[in-house]
Order: C-alpha cells, then structure tokens, then sequence
C-alpha cells in the first residue's frame, strides 16, 4: 500500500484508513442517507468493510483518507482521488461524510484540501467528479469549489433496482482558486 501522507487543515486531518478504522467505516457505508446517490449500495455488514479497505489498498490508481477533526480520530468519512493517471496528469475525486457531520463544512473543508493536494503535490491538470442529479448538495460543493458541470450520462449506474444518471464536473488547474 502507497503510504499516503497526511493532510492537515485547520479543522480536520485527511490521514490513511486502517483496519482500526473498520466500526467507523461500516457506520458511514452502512447509512443508505449517506450512499443513497453513490454507485453502490450500503455495506450490509463489518466484512464487507474489511474487504473495502483490502480492495483499496490493492488499486494503485486510488488514494483514499479517511476525514477526522483535528482533536480526535474518529472517522467521519472519506475522500479520495480515484482514476490516477500520472502520463495525463486527471484523476477523479469522490467523498462520503457520516450523517452526524453534514452541514458543518467538513466536507467542503475536506474536499478542498484535497483537490489542493491533487493540483499542487501531484502535479494534475484536470480533477474530474460524478454526481447524481439528485444529489443539490454535492454539486452545490463541487459548483463553489470552481468545478464546471460538463455533461449528463444518461442510466450510468445501476444501484440496488434502479438506473441512476450521473452529472459530470470537472476542474482544471489553471481554474483552481486554492
């Protein structure tokens, strides 16, 4: 596993995911509030959790933290950049915030340090995000990071019984506010 290095901000800390991790883990990918617009449905039990964190750990186009406050280690949830590709310079972002901590910034506060890390670290030129349609306040974060709305992909995902669209944004670096 890539060590991942840790990324502070002056409320939380982006810090790698172990198996320690695994309670918290499941509570956020157990909530069907909280997956209800993601391409997969909620983890049904703890194994399931411990296999997301192995098959994560084996991708190394995916780089995955786990969000905590910066006074405590609990995990609220996760952002990572996925789809790296180092030869053009892109890669994706995804997050997933426990219930208990929507509305407070965390996730806007979290994705930002992150995307600053992408353009800045790692030197990418484009970040690139899906959301469903559905979803006003992912995009609403993405829309206030800078990211533009490129385009709609029509039934992408199906998840539990349904099609599902999803909403394409991407940022570039020469876009990028920090």
């Amino acid at each position: 596993m890539t060590m991942l290095p840790t990324i502070r901000t002056p409320r939380l800390r982006l810090r790698a995911i172990g198996i320690e991790d695994i309670a918290e883990l499941y509570e956020v990918f157990s909530d069907p509030e909280v997956v209800r617009y993601w391409s997969r449905p909620a983890l049904a039990d703890l194994a399931e959790a411990v296999v997301m964190i192995e098959q994560r750990a084996e991708q190394p186009s995916l780089l995955q933290w786990g969000i905590v406050r910066a006074d405590e280690d609990r995990l609220l949830g996760t952002c990572t950049l996925a789809d790296i590709d180092l030869t053009h310079k892109r890669a994706s972002i995804g997050y997933a915030l426990a219930r208990a901590a929507w509305g407070q910034g965390i996730a806007r506060e979290a994705v930002r340090a992150l995307v600053g890390y992408g353009f800045e670290a790692i030197e990418l030129h484009r970040i690139a995000a899906d959301v469903d349609p559905r979803n006003a306040r992912s995009i609403h974060l993405l829309e206030e990071l800078g990211f533009s709305r490129e385009g709609l992909q029509r039934e992408y995902y199906f998840v539990g019984d349904e099609w599902q669209d999803t909403t394409m944004f991407g940022l570039l670096r020469r876009e990028w506010a920090g």
